[in-house]
């Protein structure tokens, strides 16, 4: 089981996301208010908070969701995870679509520290049952 650390959004695609502390899920959509939210693949994106950790002691300074990333959890390592595990906090269901992107060279982490974790660590996920997350909350495997 892992808990939410941080929900995260941004109004526009390409620029850091905002602890905005709970969100709504919506169905087959993302999160309300998202600019990656839409009928696609990418709906919510993941990244493990041990792992943001370990780049932050690298000397990185970086806020949660500073790669982009919509949900900060801790007690997973999401890249170890096969694509089309199911996840489950509250009543949200979200199915795992993808694991890491490709980078923007010129985005500024990389600039800064000459590398970037959403690329391997990261996960992107369909939004199956919707609800809302709220930090603090339980997240947790369904099914693999």
């Amino acid at each position: 089981m892992g808990k939410v650390i941080a929900v995260c959004i941004s109004e526009k695609k390409g620029t850091q996301k905002t602890n905005i502390h709970q969100a709504r899920f919506i169905k087959d959509w993302g999160i309300e208010g998202d600019a990656h939210a839409g009928k696609w693949h990418r709906q919510v994106s993941l990244l493990s908070y041990e792992k943001i950790q370990a780049f932050r002691d690298k000397g990185a300074q970086v806020e949660d969701g500073a790669f982009g990333e919509n949900l900060v959890i801790s007690g997973f390592d999401f890249s170890s995870l096969p694509v089309g595990t199911v996840f489950q906090c509250n009543d949200v269901v979200l199915r795992m679509t993808q694991i890491g992107k490709e980078c923007h060279h010129g985005c500024a982490i990389f600039q800064q520290m000459g590398d970037c974790i959403m690329p391997r660590e990261g996960v992107f996920c369909q939004v199956l049952n919707g609800g809302t997350i709220r930090e603090g909350d339980t997240f947790s495997i369904k099914e693999v």
